[in-house]
């Protein structure tokens, strides 16, 4: 699950990077698609499941 949680992040960083965000904005961007995907995955309520997903500590490349 840490992988998948992991590619959502990291792909939606990129993505953003892609588009000119600040690499702060990627990441904030990346804890939220990560924190949806865990969401739907687990049905965790959002608040728990971004507070997973920063728990993992994922940095924007």
């Amino acid at each position: 699950m840490r992988k998948m949680i992991a590619e959502a992040y990291d792909e939606t960083v990129a993505e953003a990077l892609a588009q000119g965000q600040p690499q702060t904005v990627a990441h904030r961007e990346g804890v939220t698609a990560a924190a949806m995907f865990l969401s739907s995955m687990t049905g965790l309520e959002d608040a728990a499941a971004r507070t997973s997903v920063e728990s993992l500590r994922l940095e924007a490349a």
